[in-house]
């Protein structure tokens, strides 16, 4: 009897660990943000690795989506504008956990104060182009009443971004986020908006994929989006300890900017009603993301 219950014990961690190792891993396509920390603090620990599933860092929002586009990733971290790119360019995507709205996480920066900035003739503006960026930049031209003519759109990646210096002869724009304003503000960069203060945009942060992914794959992201939670509550509990596994994914923020560009967010892993409402319009089905 004790050899057929052993067998029968062994035969049984044979097919799980069988089964573990058939299970497809799956690839998460995403960029450095701090919205997405609960990703990378999930990967540092170990749980996404529990579940086979595995994170692809990108320097921009415009690179993650690329990646996911051509198939080397099955899911994707986007904003709205990017959700919509790639359902504009043939992709069936749909966004199933939510992360984060932005409270100013995303800005604007100018190498002129304000009222020389409203008087130049000409703007030199820095951003990614096919990201959230030009929305946000759109806004301030609108808020502000700028003459669209006076701008140069210059494309950049956040990571050259982040290393851009005030000119001296010319008037700039850059439009970045967390944690790219850092160094921007350190070269001496002055932010000027904000999504805290652009009151017309809400940007919303969530992951997306495919249906078929969603269909064969019901439980293990239902998995994944308790280990969102579950991170996003231990982020909040330890900070000091979330650092030291989130850094490297962040720029090596130091600790107090760290704490405070998590203050630049409102996580909407549980979204209220009133949220879900206001972003129904924006494509987010209640029905199909996972609460």
């Amino acid at each position: 009897m004790k050899r057929i219950l052993a067998f029968t014990l062994f035969a049984l961690i044979v097919l799980l660990s069988c089964s573990k190792q058939n299970e497809k891993i799956i690839t998460i396509s995403t960029n450095s943000w701090i919205g997405y920390t609960p990703l990378f603090y999930a990967q540092e620990k170990g749980y996404l690795k529990k579940i086979n599933i595995h994170l692809i860092t990108n320097v921009s929002l415009a690179e993650a989506a690329d990646v996911y586009s051509v198939g080397k990733a099955d899911m994707v971290t986007t904003t709205q504008h990017e959700y919509y790119a790639l359902k504009k360019s043939g992709h069936d995507v749909i966004p199933i956990i939510l992360f984060d709205r932005s409270k100013g996480g995303d800005m604007i920066f100018s190498n002129k104060n304000l009222k020389d900035l409203l008087s130049a003739k000409k703007i030199y503006a820095y951003l990614e182009i096919d990201s959230i960026n030009a929305e946000i930049l759109k806004e301030f031209i609108k808020d502000y009443h700028i003459d669209k003519n006076k701008i140069v759109f210059i494309n950049k990646d956040q990571a050259q971004i982040g290393e851009l210096e005030p000119q001296r002869n010319d008037t700039m724009l850059v439009v970045t986020y967390v944690p790219y304003n850092v160094s921007l503000e350190k070269r001496g960069f002055i932010k000027v908006a904000s999504t805290k203060t652009t009151r017309n945009i809400i940007i919303i942060d969530a992951l997306c994929t495919n249906p078929t992914l969603i269909r064969e794959n019901r439980e293990r992201l239902k998995k994944l989006k308790y280990i969102i939670d579950k991170s996003i509550q231990e982020i909040h509990a330890n900070k000091r300890a979330s650092y030291a596994l989130v850094k490297p994914y962040l720029g090596n923020l130091s600790y107090d900017d760290y704490v405070n560009s998590l203050q630049l967010i409102e996580w909407i892993n549980q979204p209220s009603k009133q949220l879900l409402q206001r972003i129904k319009s924006m494509g987010y089905n209640q029905k199909q993301l996972i609460q």
